[in-house]
């Protein structure tokens, strides 16, 4: 079969799908609604139709799925759903109530449906079984139309991951986020533990400390029996998200926490899980303050039912102030290992040029700067927000206002979400990156990213052309980092066009140096960029939309130097604007072939 035969039959079975996807989603009667596939085995989840969800939540409810995918699809929901799928604790201008159900094919999750409703009531029992019969249905349209074959769902990679290579960037390693789960931290934070086990008594407890940063606390060190159940245990350096923890309550809060009732609590906070696990039956969590902002937490947990109260707190005050004594402390970053002992050899070490580390230097303090604001805005902006919004969600959940009022809470709570949004954006912008690199084909996640946009493509009835090189080496990159960037881009190219316009796509191959590269082009024949504006796109924080951040080309420059390519910008008046993306290719060396004339054989 010819590559021409493989891609229309490819097209003919994409197109299947999205049939298939889109009656499935327009027979339910749910107020939103979002169908969503693996492409590939281990991939990120691909939304092929939704209803009543605007692209950003849209988004958003894919990038939550990716990010917590194990908890919300394969474990069953233990609320009023009834085990039909996983409540998704997401708050949307549109719906209030998502549920992800698994979608699965001989044993196999190869998708999810995310439904939501704009009340607070729970399904009934009616709306179950129609849901469990849409999934039902789903898998069956598919099975008929032989699209589980390997081809467009679950397909196989064409590499295997490639192993991590021993040898870091150092740069990565100096503004990597710190932890404080560090041995001394650890046994220091232990004999606190020990002594306020003398004050008041406890059959569990642990320190967690708080990352603003990362928005979730990290637990320090656990004292008290514990069974060994694996993966599964509460161990040091285990990082609990602020919303899916008791521990984050009390930090969103600023106020303590007492628990009689874990039964309730388990499914929504993930710490009582492991306690209600053990057969726990109340819990204390302790907020501390270190420099006026919120520190971290500590958690006293008993097997005796209504231990702990309120009153608690001042009996353990002398507890506290030395867990803040600790963590003021500030961490003593381990020395890198010298190279020479390492290698062996008696040779002095080369001394690198003065000129050579001043790109480097400057790219730390740079990078020490922006550190530093977002930490500032992430203990000044982001927990004050987090605590008004915690407050707000108590205010709507407990039914106790009007109507009126009701309505302008939750205006001012969809606002908050928007401001948070933002600060997120940019705090995500302002963190290291962490490249999850592996072997990858460029057409490839050109593909899955055009796939994303291909209702808008096709709405705006925009002309995508492709002009592939014939052999292209794979890269070495972070995939859905990589199709971040083209999905930035084509979204660009999408806003700059007039219904109608061309966007075409060029794949090639050069030589640089010793080296090769792969060469993106991508051109669109929209609106040009001003001249005055096409040397500031890049700059963090230039924006010329009314809505905009400013961050989405600088994190895409920022995404393609991480991965050691380049990132330029043509536009013209008549001539639109073109994107040149150069990446390093792995391009295997054939074997050593000596050139002279062989050995002749002796004569006999």
């Amino acid at each position: 079969m010819t590559t021409s035969a493989v891609e229309n039959a490819l097209t003919t079975k994409q197109t299947q799908l999205q049939r298939v996807l889109t009656t499935a989603l327009n027979d339910l009667t749910l107020d939103a609604a979002l169908a969503a596939i693996f492409h590939r085995e281990g991939g990120p989840l691909t939304a092929h139709g939704s209803k009543g969800l605007t692209p950003r939540e849209v988004h958003t409810i894919l990038r939550t799925l990716s990010s917590s995918l194990r908890t919300l699809v394969t474990t069953p929901s233990q609320e009023q759903e009834g085990g039909t799928g996983a409540r998704l604790k997401l708050i949307t201008p549109s719906s209030r109530n998502l549920l992800v159900v698994p979608l699965r094919y001989r044993q196999r999750t190869y998708g999810a449906l995310v439904l939501g409703r704009r009340d607070q009531a729970p399904l009934q029992r009616k709306e179950r079984a129609m849901i469990e019969s849409a999934c039902e249905a789903i898998t069956k349209a598919l099975e008929k139309e032989q699209l589980f074959d390997g081809s467009v769902i679950l397909s196989r990679p064409l590499v295997s991951p490639e192993p991590i290579s021993a040898q870091r960037d150092t740069l990565d390693t100096l503004s990597s986020t710190p932890s404080y789960a560090t041995p001394e931290v650890q046994d220091q934070a232990l004999a606190i533990l020990s002594e306020c086990a003398q004050i008041l008594p406890y059959d569990r407890a642990w320190v967690a400390h708080y990352d603003p940063l990362a928005g979730s606390v990290e637990v320090i060190t656990v004292a008290g029996e514990q069974k060994s159940d694996g993966k599964r245990d509460l161990k040091a350096g285990l990082r609990l998200a602020l919303e899916a923890s008791a521990s984050g309550w009390a930090v969103r809060h600023r106020k303590p926490r007492v628990d009689h009732d874990l039964a309730s609590t388990q499914g929504r906070f993930a710490d009582h899980k492991h306690l209600y696990k053990d057969r726990f039956l109340s819990s204390f969590v302790l907020p501390f303050f270190v420099r006026g902002q919120v520190g971290g937490t500590l958690t006293l947990a008993s097997k005796e039912a209504s231990r702990y109260s309120p009153a608690d707190a001042s009996a353990i005050e002398p507890i506290i102030l030395k867990l803040v004594d600790l963590f003021q402390k500030p961490l003593t970053p381990a020395a890198p290992p010298a190279a020479a002992a390492d290698s062996g050899s008696s040779e002095p070490a080369r001394v690198q040029p003065v000129e050579s580390l001043e790109p480097a230097i400057r790219k730390q303090e740079r990078q020490a700067a922006i550190g530093e604001f977002s930490a500032f805005l992430a203990t000044e902006l982001r927990e004050p927000l987090a605590s008004i919004r915690a407050q707000l969600e108590e205010v709507t959940g407990e039914g106790i206002l009007d109507f009126d009022p009701q309505t302008r809470v939750e205006k001012a709570m969809r606002d908050l979400i928007r401001i948070e949004a933002l600060l997120n954006e940019i705090l995500d912008f302002a963190k290291p990156l962490e490249l999850n690199r592996r072997l990858c084909r460029v057409p490839e996640i050109i593909e899955n990213a055009l796939a994303v946009v291909s209702t808008e493509l096709e709405v705006t009835r925009i002309q995508v052309t492709k002009d592939y090189a014939a052999h292209l080496a794979p890269v070495r990159c972070d995939e859905a980092k990589m199709q971040q960037v083209l999905l930035s881009i084509f979204k660009n190219s999408i806003e700059a066009m007039s219904p109608g316009g061309q966007l075409h796509i060029g794949l090639s191959q050069h030589r640089a140096g010793r080296h090769h590269e792969v060469q993106i082009v991508i051109k669109n024949d929209g609106a040009p960029i001003p001249p005055e504006h096409l040397s500031k796109v890049f700059e963090p924080f230039f924006s010329t939309k009314r809505s905009g951040t400013g961050l989405g080309l600088a994190s895409v420059k920022k995404i393609v130097e991480e991965h050691g390519g380049h990132i330029s910008l043509a536009s013209g008046e008549g001539q639109g604007t073109t994107t040149t993306i150069r990446l390093p290719a792995m391009v295997r060396r054939p074997p050593f072939r000596h050139r002279g004339r062989g050995r002749r054989s002796p004569r006999h």
